[in-house]
């Protein structure tokens, strides 16, 4: 019975935030939640909407970590709003924020490479000290 009732309500919960649009490369499906409107609205005024989608920089380029980064960010997403325990504005946690930092020297390979020759890596050298908003202009 308890098994069913978990299932019953996980079914429903999925359908009603739209559970499978979280599966897609869709950046529209970030702006599902009212919390996330204001980065999504960012996004698209930035210069990165022409080359990187939400899941570019905020997942792991691998399937397996992606899909796993996806499933860990939903359900703690979720509790957060439904228990109403969330930060405004939003705040990305330090895991995401190494994704995240991940991806910027990935795809800004050349120039990262250029600027840590410089810097000492074991400083806490990160791209968004410098470059807070350049995804999401705000």
């Amino acid at each position: 019975m308890l098994v069913g009732c978990a299932f019953g309500i996980g079914g429903y919960t999925f359908l009603f935030a739209r559970g499978a649009s979280y599966l897609t490369n869709n950046p529209a499906a970030c702006a599902n939640c009212h919390v996330m409107k204001e980065q999504f609205d960012g996004w698209t005024k930035s210069s990165h909407r022409t080359v990187a989608s939400c899941n570019d920089c905020h997942t792991p380029a691998r399937i397996v970590p992606k899909y796993a980064t996806k499933a860990a960010n939903g359900f703690w997403h979720s509790y957060a709003f439904t228990t109403g325990w969330f930060h405004e504005p939003i705040q990305i946690t330090t895991r995401n924020h190494n994704v995240t930092e991940n991806a910027c020297r990935k795809c800004h390979q050349v120039i990262v490479q250029a600027i840590d020759t410089h810097h000492d890596r074991r400083s806490s050298m990160s791209c968004v000290r410098c470059h807070p908003s350049v995804g999401h202009l705000h």
